[in-house]
């Protein structure tokens, strides 16, 4: 049992990092007095350094085991957002945000690659990785949520380090758990031999795609919906329109919560899970076309928790079928190479969203997701049909 609350919160803990920095935003650039671009360079930052350390955790995970690797993203995720809380320069922040990535993907491939061995008896990985990773909407959905709440009761300080105390919790069930056994004697070679397998790479492909229309949703859906709130109405007081923006990615979670819920339990999704994932990719197109022409406040909302919907079965459903493909003992090895992959996708696109937004504005920026969606229908029917 207490393996399985591990697994769930350490996808929780990557809700709570993803959401961060979008969370904070409307707080944190005032504060260091930087622009879209510049904390456009602070997502990259955490992007990459996420990228890293998704390849290295995967293969130290498939070598020493989940305890480690789970204890150790716990605690350094609550101190690199503490980090984060009291830092008061650019650089600073920037330091905080390439440490969060090893903290986020010690939490990301713990819970990722347990979740489907601990959940349905280890025999639907795409069922079990969509109900597990309901968490990390949970996470996604409360970290805006808290940072709401106190910054209308506290200090932007003690807001964010309710966020670190948080997370550090989880250190005691990481502690006590009892884990499945890791192929302890795995090799580096075998890693490296894994991208010669097309189930990876095309998994890898299929995730660039998603995680840039994850992370730029996570990280500038509150600017985006603040920029509509705005100019629908330009006589709202700037507090109460930071508040309803970081709410709309609060929105965004729900949905993305309910949506994996929902697939958990359609049938064969580890059968068919290509189609689910290409339709899904569809309909999110549909809606961030809808997104660059609204000028509603009420619209944008329902919009945004229209597209958590759309977004849900991305990530998990992917995951679970490029796992079925293969045997347990490479699951760490494989989801370090794809989530790698995939995160260049949010080391480039919510960067280049900023920077045009800069002559612009991020909600007419969101057109440069298109080009994924479109993409991500193609990769995910030819993963779907591969054995």
């Amino acid at each position: 049992m207490m393996v399985k609350i591990v697994a769930l919160l350490g996808v929780f803990g990557l809700g709570m990092c993803f959401a961060l920095l979008g969370s904070v935003s409307v707080k944190l650039m005032p504060r260091l007095k930087i622009d879209q671009g510049k904390f456009g360079s602070l997502i990259s930052a955490f992007m990459f350094t996420s990228l890293v350390a998704s390849l290295i955790m995967g293969v130290v995970t498939d070598q020493v085991g989940y305890k480690p690797v789970a204890m150790f993203g716990f605690v350094v995720t609550a101190v690199v957002i503490f980090m984060l809380a009291y830092a008061k320069s650019y650089g600073a922040t920037l330091v905080a945000c390439l440490l969060l990535g090893f903290g986020a993907m010690a939490l990301n491939t713990a819970g990722n690659t347990l979740i489907p061995q601990v959940l349905f008896g280890g025999e639907k990985p795409a069922e079990a990785s969509n109900m597990g990773n309901v968490f990390f909407g949970l996470g996604l959905f409360l970290t805006p949520m808290i940072v709401s709440f106190l910054f209308r009761k506290t200090s932007y300080e003690k807001a964010v380090s309710a966020l670190g105390v948080i997370i550090l919790i989880p250190v005691v069930c990481a502690a006590t758990a009892t884990y499945p056994e890791s192929a302890n004697a795995f090799a580096i070679g075998d890693a490296v031999a894994l991208l010669a397998k097309p189930a990876v790479l095309l998994a890898a492909f299929v995730l660039f795609c998603y995680i840039a229309l994850e992370s730029s949703f996570c990280n500038w859906l509150p600017a985006f919906g603040k920029e509509v709130i705005m100019n629908d109405t330009p006589d709202a007081e700037e507090e109460k329109a930071d508040a309803s923006a970081q709410n709309m990615l609060s929105m965004f979670a729900i949905a993305m919560m309910v949506g994996r819920l929902v697939f958990s339990a359609l049938p064969k999704v580890t059968v068919f899970g290509g189609y689910y994932i290409a339709g899904a990719a569809l309909a999110a197109g549909l809606i961030i076309m809808a997104m660059t022409r609204c000028k509603s406040a009420k619209t944008s909302r329902i919009l945004a928790a229209a597209a958590g919907f759309a977004f849900a079965p991305c990530f998990p459903t992917t995951v679970g079928i490029t796992f079925a493909k293969f045997s347990p003992e490479l699951y760490g090895s494989i989801f370090g190479i794809i989530f790698a992959v995939g995160l260049l996708g949010g080391v480039i696109i919510p960067k280049t969203i900023g920077n045009m937004a800069g002559n612009s504005t991020i909600q007419k920026s969101l057109k440069l997701l298109l080009p994924a969606c479109g993409l991500l229908i193609i990769l995910a029917l030819v993963l779907g049909y591969l054995k």
